[in-house]
């Protein structure tokens, strides 16, 4: 039986992490073959950038001829399998990144179809669905339509087929599940979305939000069909190293007009100081695909052990993964929050604290966050958050390495026991 003589776990949930194990070695090795692929993928991205120590300096002011900020564009191109791409350290959260890029390509008149139902949370103030509307692409004249998901959660492929129409700008795609129990999706089901749009609307842009699927799988989005993708530099492919930033990646001429919406039309990606973050951003790229890959091997261990004490877990133990996302149905609101307080007392930073619920910007109910990152809201590391609300599931995901994620999902398990509502 696995041990932790620093940490006072009870014998019940040790001889299921055990069992959880046991389990799960066949997922831990598909997991390992991914990451070795993926991490000889980023490899040759370092070599064909021909990365250098000089990549590392700083630039100020204008940040004109920042030679390490084109090779960190060259690198996460490469290794994304994007014709271009625009990383920077200035792109403030993954929201950020989506809004600029759609911003970027989409203009007054044009049409957003969301084919994955409605989008995250944060999104819909940018799109116009919530808030004042202040800024919003509703307020621009950008109008959106969405085709809800089945009633399993899958796309609608026949619903999107009848409503993608010629001159339809531009297909949207949530990849990542966000605070909702549908499948993530998987690039060869973001292809089959591809192939019915384009039959329809050969010039629509197809575009992905990528965030918690990079380096999940063999490839990525653009493989299959997508045209534009973005994401969060504090999740998958910042390695837990990138101290803040986001991407977008995809096709050259949609690439150049989100850099014209970042900075300005005429300079696009020309300027933007990097202020002595390249070493940071270069080192979270090299790092990402294992990052990646211990993760998932977390996400796989919760759902074995949640699933010893008769929980529903989505995905299950030995299910395919399309993120890093690993959800757990708690049943009760105390016990959701019993988890996420286990799940920060295995924290590196912060492990003394005790996490409550709070009305977080962008969110219509009070969510509760365990996250004691190195990096504040890094979702890459070990963190588990939930909306209070039905159907009082924890969305957790990350973990530096598996060895402290998974002595984080026993201690959420402890958590649980010490308040007498663990299997309850």
């Amino acid at each position: 039986m696995t041990t932790y003589p620093s940490f006072q776990i009870d014998k019940r949930i040790l001889e299921a992490g055990d069992r959880a194990m046991e389990r799960i070695a066949p997922v831990l090795a598909g997991i390992d073959g991914t990451t070795d692929y993926n991490q000889q993928k980023m490899m040759a991205a370092f070599a064909a950038a021909r990365v250098s120590e000089s990549h590392f300096a700083a630039s100020t002011g204008y940040g004109y001829g920042d030679r390490g900020r084109e090779a960190l564009d060259q690198v996460y191109a490469f290794a994304l399998g994007a014709e271009d791409a625009l990383v920077r350290h200035n792109f403030v959260c993954g929201t950020h990144a989506l809004t600029v890029a759609l911003f970027g390509v989409l203009r007054p008149g044009d049409t957003m179809l969301s084919v994955t139902g409605v989008p995250y949370d944060t999104l819909q103030g940018v799109i116009g669905l919530t808030g004042d509307g202040n800024g919003s692409l509703r307020e621009f004249g950008i109008r959106y339509e969405q085709v809800d998901l089945t009633p399993d959660g899958k796309p609608d492929y026949e619903e999107i087929a009848r409503r993608v129409q010629p001159g339809l700008k531009m297909a949207y795609i949530q990849r990542s599940r966000g605070y909702s129990l549908r499948p993530s999706l998987f690039v060869e089901e973001i292809g089959r979305i591809a192939a019915v749009v384009k039959e329809k609307a050969p010039d629509c842009i197809v575009m992905v939000d990528n965030c918690y699927g990079e380096f999940v799988q063999r490839e990525e989005p653009l493989a299959y069909g997508a045209d534009l993708m973005a994401g969060s530099l504090i999740k998958n492919p910042g390695g837990g190293v990138a101290p803040t930033g986001g991407y977008i990646a995809g096709r050259k001429d949609l690439v150049e007009s989100c850099a014209y919406r970042l900075t300005t039309p005429g300079t696009g990606r020309e300027v933007g100081a990097t202020l002595g973050t390249n070493r940071e951003l270069f080192m979270g790229a090299f790092h990402a695909p294992h990052v990646t890959g211990e993760a998932l091997k977390t996400a796989a261990f919760t759902a074995a052990l949640f699933s010893e004490f008769g929980y529903d877990v989505t995905p299950r133990p030995d299910e395919p993964r399309a993120d890093i996302i690993q959800t757990v149905m708690l049943r009760r609101e105390e016990a959701l929050v019993a988890f996420c307080r286990g799940v920060q007392k295995g924290a590196p930073v912060d492990a003394f604290v005790t996490p409550e619920p709070w009305d977080m910007p962008g969110y219509d109910s009070k969510v509760i966050m365990a996250a004691g990152a190195f990096t504040l809201g890094a979702s890459i590391e070990l963190s588990a958050d939930a909306p209070l609300r039905e159907p009082y599931a924890a969305w957790m995901q990350g973990g530096l390495n598996f060895h402290s994620g998974r002595l984080g999902a026993m201690l959420a398990a402890q958590s649980m026991l010490d308040e007498g509502l663990l299997g309850k």
